[in-house]
């Protein structure tokens, strides 16, 4: 896994007796993704996540599914979080905050990050329902966890209202890939990391 030159993009691929997972990731895309994995909901939400967020994202993933979605929903946000925290190499010259409200219909989510070092996670969303299809709404929790925790972002995910799951968690996804675009976009006034430490 690298961060290619200037380029803000990494790579990974990761094997476990549970996951075989090869993603890259791009921060300076165009909204594109590649997904192959054994969670079609999951390909959904990462497809919204990168088309929102001008990322470019290159996905596949097989997983022991016939247990259940856990480990590769989780592994993935593993993978994702590592080829982010690659790609943005010393953050000099970001954002780092970031603080989006996206609707989607009845719904309404607020994403919040500080792309810090500090790998932090909050988590505020009561659903209707536990699952959408074959999806369990558990796993929400467990994506966004390990993503903050790989990537070392501070991360809080409020949903405030909402009826249908569904569109619950897509406000998520789409308000995660455009504060996730805000923070990690360069600022032409910033020297440096914005951080009075000197280091991000």
């Amino acid at each position: 896994m690298a961060n290619q030159g200037s380029e803000r993009r990494a790579s990974i691929s990761r094997k476990t007796n549970e996951t075989d997972i090869q993603l890259t990731f791009g921060v300076d895309g165009t909204g594109v993704s590649e997904l192959e994995t054994d969670v079609p909901f999951l390909n959904h939400m990462l497809d919204l996540f990168t088309k929102h967020g001008q990322f470019d994202l290159k996905v596949t993933a097989k997983g022991d599914i016939e247990i259940d979605d856990h480990h590769t929903v989780e592994d993935i946000g593993i993978c994702l979080g590592q080829t982010l925290r690659e790609a943005l190499g010393d953050k000099r010259g970001i954002k780092r905050y970031a603080n989006v409200f996206i609707p989607m219909d009845e719904a309404l989510a607020q994403v919040v990050i500080d792309v810090s070092n500090r790998p932090h996670f909050e988590y505020r969303a009561e659903y209707p329902s536990s699952q959408v299809g074959s999806f369990s709404t558990e796993m929400v929790h467990e994506f966004l966890w390990k993503l903050a925790l790989e990537a070392r972002i501070t991360l809080h995910v409020i949903v405030h209202y909402g009826q249908n799951t569904h569109h619950m968690i897509e406000a998520v996804f789409k308000a995660l890939g455009r504060a996730l675009d805000e923070a990690t976009s360069i600022d032409p006034r910033v020297t440096g990391v914005p951080s009075t430490k000197g280091v991000l």
